[in-house]
């Protein structure tokens, strides 16, 4: 039945479209929370810093594609582990602002993780640059 086959397609684009407008939609709150991630937190401001250094620093010294892929990996797990960190802590200050132990335990765990990324990465990028500044010396 041509009806059917019709009505079929329509549905099928509808659902198509309202996937897209959600998908966008999504984007944009995901975009807005990067945003506010870097306007407000002051550890996000200074993991910015440090990543631009990193991919000046890359630049400077023209780094390998796979040394690119490890720094542009790593930065992205610092900063990933650093706003999980930050709704983790909003999320715990909401349940109970007052002070709990295992509130405590939680945040402390989170910033750990975060704190242990960041320095395996600081040890990457010890491994890629410090050979190219000794070249330098």
């Amino acid at each position: 039945n041509k009806y059917t086959m019709h009505t079929n397609v329509t549905e099928t684009n509808t659902r198509n479209t309202d996937v897209r407008h959600g998908f966008i939609k999504s984007a944009g709150f995901a975009f807005h929370g990067i945003k506010q991630f870097f306007k407000s937190e002051r550890n996000g401001r200074m993991q910015a810093i440090i990543a631009i250094s990193v991919f000046l620093a890359g630049m400077l010294f023209s780094i390998t594609m796979i040394e690119w892929l490890i720094i542009i990996l790593f930065t992205a797990i610092v900063i990933s582990m650093e706003m999980f960190n930050s709704a983790l802590e909003k999320i715990c200050d909401k349940i109970n602002p007052e002070l709990d132990p295992q509130i405590k335990l939680i945040k402390d765990l989170a910033a750990g993780a975060v704190l242990w990324c960041a320095i395996i990465s600081a040890v990457a990028g010890l491994i890629i640059f410090v050979p190219k500044i000794i070249e330098l010396i």
